[in-house]
């Protein structure tokens, strides 16, 4: 059965994102039969299309005023997933720049060291009364459906948010993903591009806990679509969009940082 295994190549997977892939090219790379690989691979996010013969990611003819962006965090109680889990999660469902659904929830978990409750705020004690990783993780993935998953930094997020997925046997992700940080390099000109800094210089969410996951998807949230206000690319959906994120040109850095020489020690 095909499960927790999405194969092909980054060859098709571009092709499927821009000019199309023929049904031979897909059949090659599958062990299973194509019609229950892409209803398999559809119950993971991830949406592929027939059109004129060719296959695609249906994000690539869904216009960006009706696409479907997902915001995401989570704070985990270590960088490590095959010896963590996440503690907290949360998430905006954005269409045409406006908020139309919201996710948040604490995971109940055994262990939280010191240094992660003062990283997040978030005690062993402020979980106990959460629902279990696998109760969460059920619920984000049914809120998420075939949404663009974007976070600061997507790879870990994602990655992360998949690793525990299988832990708790459910299928990994498939949706389609784009990086803040990677969209913001090519739309903003900053000395640095982290969350809180970006934060800190652009004023993006004035009440901001850094660390806590809702607060961070928030400040997300605002930078998405200050960048893209600022794209000067012509972007007619999601698929142009990260495409862009990936192979736009990134702006310049300043030599030197701004907010220092407005608050000089």
């Amino acid at each position: 059965m095909l499960s927790y295994d999405f194969s092909l190549d980054a060859k098709s997977i571009s092709k499927l994102s821009s000019s199309g892939l023929p049904m031979e090219a897909l059949k090659e790379q599958i062990n299973e039969s194509l019609d229950l690989s892409l209803e398999i691979w559809r119950a993971q996010g991830l949406n592929i299309i027939k059109r004129k013969g060719q296959y695609f990611f249906d994000t690539k003819f869904i216009a960006m005023e009706e696409a479907e962006f997902c915001i995401v965090d989570i704070e985990t109680n270590g960088s490590k997933h095959d010896k963590h889990q996440i503690i907290e999660i949360a998430a905006l469902k954005i269409k045409n720049g406006i908020i139309i659904d919201r996710f948040e929830s604490l995971v109940k978990c055994d262990e939280i060291n010191y240094h992660i409750s003062m990283i997040t705020g978030i005690t062993l004690e402020d979980t106990k009364n959460a629902p279990s990783l696998k109760e969460v993780l059920f619920s984000f993935k049914t809120f998420l459906a075939e949404t663009i998953f974007i976070a600061h930094d997507v790879k870990f997020d994602y990655k992360f948010i998949s690793a525990m997925l299988k832990k708790v046997g459910l299928e990994p992700l498939l949706n389609r993903s784009l990086c803040s940080i990677a969209l913001a390099e090519r739309t903003i000109t900053s000395y640095r591009y982290a969350l809180s800094y970006l934060n800190d210089s652009l004023n993006l969410n004035p009440n901001a806990t850094h660390h806590r996951a809702m607060s961070d998807v928030i400040t997300t949230y605002e930078l998405f679509k200050l960048s893209l206000a600022q794209c000067t690319e012509s972007i007619n959906n999601p698929e142009d969009l990260i495409k862009f994120s990936k192979e736009g040109k990134r702006l310049k850095r300043p030599k030197f940082d701004p907010l220092q020489e407005k608050n000089p020690e």
